[in-house]
């Protein structure tokens, strides 16, 4: 039998990123989601294209030997798929971990084959899979008297994704829109025992968090920065944003606050940090991408959350006694960035806004408790934010 891949989540990261990774790695890929639509689609087609942008043109990859299977009508058989298979990814968004482990975990438990299944999770989030795994090892999931051997049929390793995909055309169907440009590292210490899996586009470390943090606040930092800035003075994409020369020297003044941490913390140089630094402004300022800044400010709630791309880095800076104006200042256009259409968490942090003392606000939405330094930092942007929504 040849190499089998099943893939949680049958969007745009899923269908034009991953799943295109597996496929020219030479797996089958068994797509696994929710949405009847989705589904019926990949189903019904055999083959979808992505194309790759970037500033040398464009290529097209053809994605074909893939299946799909409804996990919302067909559990049984999406048990039987993921308890046979080499690798299981997602990409489903963090906040729906929880929905999948379940049947994750049934698949896990009837594994006979004497290989552990590879289980990576390709969110935007930091230690997803290890999220992933505690939702698997719950009683409900696991049966208790499993749970010591449950290393004898999985092996959890966390990873760290980097690929910008744009808004899609809207008849586009299967077919993807990608930037050309990628990174797929992964935490290779969980398969010492077995080798890890054979898939060309990963990058196996040994110490993922330099990674993670370096991306988390580079590319998400820099990217979110540039689309709430350019969402309150009316920007279309994240391209015009960065072609107007004040949130362009934004974005750089956050992301130089960013990479005094990264350099002293993890140990990359500071010639290499700056290199950095100006590759991934290049990439998000390509104009083939149109990417559109509410796409990319969407869900400002998880974005403003303890460890992501502002308030991690804020708070690990203020605890050190650096600066974090810059940071401040994007931390206050995602606070107002409200009641955009399409976006529940824009309407649920305008709720909140209106709702909640500004201190209550900060505990809240960013996690920071009254004795941390960058607590009372914060506190007067919600005001603010406050009393220009009333």
């Amino acid at each position: 039998m040849g190499l089998k891949a099943v893939h949680f989540g049958g969007g745009n990261i899923g269908r034009g990123f991953v799943a295109e990774k597996l496929h020219l790695a030479g797996y089958e890929v068994v797509f696994v989601d929710v949405m009847d639509s989705i589904i019926e689609q990949l189903q019904k087609t055999k083959e979808y294209t992505v194309t790759e942008i970037g500033g040398e043109g464009e290529k097209v990859n053809k994605i074909t030997n893939y299946r799909a299977i409804n996990s919302k009508t067909h559990e049984a058989d999406v048990i039987d798929e993921v308890s046979s298979a080499d690798l299981v990814t997602c990409a489903v968004g963090p906040n729906i971990l929880k929905f999948i482990a379940p049947v994750i975990g049934k698949a896990i438990d009837k594994r006979t084959a004497p290989k552990p299944i590879a289980v990576i999770a390709c969110e935007n989030a930091i230690g997803a899979t290890d999220t992933l795994a505690g939702f698997i090892k719950d009683s409900k999931n696991t049966p208790e008297d499993r749970l010591s051997s449950i290393n004898d049929r999985a092996s959890f390793a966390n990873s760290a994704i980097d690929r910008i995909v744009p808004g899609q055309d809207p008849n586009a169907g299967l077919n993807v829109k990608i930037e050309s440009f990628y990174e797929w590292v992964v935490d290779k210490t969980p398969f010492a025992k077995e080798g890890h899996p054979e898939v060309s586009a990963i990058k196996w470390v040994d110490d993922l968090n330099p990674y993670i943090e370096r991306k988390l606040f580079t590319v998400n930092t820099g990217h979110a920065a540039a689309a709430y800035y350019g969402h309150a003075r009316g920007k279309r994409t994240i391209h015009d944003a960065l072609q107007d020369s004040e949130i362009n020297k934004i974005v750089y003044d956050c992301l130089s606050e960013t990479s005094h941490l990264i350099v002293k913390k993890h140990g990359i140089s500071t010639e290499e940090q700056k290199a950095y630094v100006e590759k991934i402004v290049k990439r998000i300022s390509n104009p083939y991408l149109e990417d559109v800044v509410e796409r990319v400010g969407r869900a400002p709630l998880r974005k403003l959350s303890r460890k992501e791309r502002f308030v991690g880095p804020a708070s690990q800076l203020a605890e050190s006694g650096d600066k974090v104006d810059a940071l401040l200042g994007a931390i206050e256009q995602a606070f107002a960035f409200l009641d955009v259409k399409d976006d529940e968490e824009s309407a649920e942090l305008s709720k909140i806004l209106k709702s909640t003392e500004a201190k209550d606000v900060v505990g809240k939405v960013c996690g920071l408790e009254e004795s941390h330094p960058l607590f009372s930092k914060i506190v007067p942007i919600v005001e603010k934010v406050q009393k220009n929504t009333k």
